[in-house]
């Protein structure tokens, strides 16, 4: 089902191609990018490219594949931010399962969120970029 026409979650449309985004990791099954409107510097997306609404109603395995990716990005954004790093399931705000990776910062207010610039989110894709 990946890459489905039919898809039309904002996440899809970024998986497809039909959205730029700051991506920092990609494999057959997943796909992380920093989101545009973060709670901290570092704040990562990372979604399964199959389009399901909840984390629980992945297939076990892209539910196996989409945490191997958090787990990776998880310790590698520890080494490279120097800062514990924030797992969270919301499943709220887009419907396309997802978890958000924030490096834990002393300024991270609530509700609060940064309008980093072009070069900041260039910075930051650099600092995290996974091959």
């Amino acid at each position: 089902m990946l890459y489905n026409k039919d898809m039309s979650s904002i996440f899809s449309k970024i998986i497809m191609g039909e959205i730029p985004c700051y991506k920092i990791y990609e494999d057959d099954k997943t796909l992380a990018f920093l989101d545009i409107n973060p709670e901290v510097m570092g704040h990562v997306l990372v979604v399964p490219k199959v389009e399901v609404d909840k984390i629980y109603d992945l297939s076990d395995e892209d539910y196996q594949a989409l945490m191997a990716t958090v787990k990776k990005l998880a310790k590698h954004m520890e080494e490279v931010l120097g800062a514990r790093t924030l797992m969270k399931v919301v499943g709220t705000d887009v419907p396309h399962a997802h978890v958000h990776l924030t490096p834990l910062d002393e300024k991270w207010e609530y509700g609060k969120t940064l309008k980093p610039t072009e070069a900041e989110m260039q910075e930051m894709v650099e600092k995290l970029a996974l091959k």
